[in-house]
C-alpha cells in the first residue's frame, strides 16, 4: 500500500470515531495510533499483482476465503486499522462477517491466517511494511504475513513462532512456499513477471 506515515490529519481519533468519519469523499483511510492517514491510488502494477495472487489462491480456496479491501483493527489503545491487500479468513471470521454492513475484523474476533502486503516504493513505505506492520500482525496473533516487494525482486514470508515472526525470503525462481497453503505453486519472478505482463 502507498500510505505515508508523515501526511496524516493530526487530530487522534477512537476507533468509533473513524467507523463513523465521513469527508463526504472516496478517500480511503487508515487509522495508525488514532491517527487518519489518507491512502493513494495503488500502482497498476500492484494492483496486476494482487489479482494474480487472488487468482493462484482462488485455484484452491473458495471465494469466501479471499478478502481486498477489509479492514483489519490491530491494536486497541490508540486504535490502528490496516487494509491489507489480500486476506485469507478462518471459517470462524468468515461466519462472523456474514452479513455484516462494513468488511471490518474486529479485536474481538479471530484473526485471518494470511496478511500480504505489496510494498511500494520509498522509505517510508518500507518502514511500514516491514517494520510497523510486522510488530502489528505478529501482536494481533496472525500466523502468516507476507510482503511482496517488486522494487527488490523479492517475497519475505513471516511465520508466527512463539508470539514472533520468523522470516523467510524468496527470489527469482523460488517457490514461495507458503506453510499454511502449500498449493500454492507461483515462483517470485513468474509472480512478479505476471504482473509486468502486457502480453495475453
Amino acid at each position: 500500500m502507498g500510505v505515508t506515515e508523515h501526511e496524516s490529519n493530526t487530530t487522534i481519533m477512537t476507533l468509533a470515531e473513524y467507523l463513523a468519519y465521513d469527508d463526504g469523499t472516496d478517500t480511503r483511510y487508515e487509522l495508525v495510533n488514532g491517527e487518519r492517514y489518507p491512502m493513494p491510488s495503488e500502482s497498476d502494477l500492484n494492483n496486476l499483482i494482487a489479482i494474480v495472487l487472488l487468482a493462484e489462491f482462488l485455484k484452491f480456496l473458495p471465494p469466501m476465503h479471499l478478502r481486498r479491501g477489509t479492514e483489519l483493527v490491530t491494536s486497541g489503545t490508540r486504535a490502528t486499522i490496516r487494509i491489507p491487500d489480500l486476506m485469507i479468513l478462518t471459517d470462524e471470521l468468515i461466519t462472523l462477517l456474514s452479513g455484516a454492513s462494513r468488511s471490518l475484523i474486529t479485536l474481538d474476533m479471530p484473526p485471518p491466517v494470511l496478511v500480504i502486503e505489496i510494498a511500494s516504493p520509498g522509505v517510508s513505505n518500507q518502514d511500514r511494511d516491514y517494520r510497523f506492520k510486522r510488530s502489528e500482525y505478529a501482536a494481533r496473533g496472525i500466523e502468516e504475513y507476507w510482503i511482496v516487494d517488486p522494487t527488490q525482486a523479492k517475497v519475505t514470508l513471516f511465520t508466527l513462532v512463539a508470539g514472533f515472526y520468523e522470516e523467510q525470503i524468496f527470489t527469482k525462481h523460488d517457490r514461495i512456499a507458503s506453510p499454511h497453503y502449500p498449493d500454492f505453486s507461483l515462483t517470485v519472478a513468474q509472480l512478479l513477471q505476471s504482473g509486468n505482463s502486457t502480453g495475453g
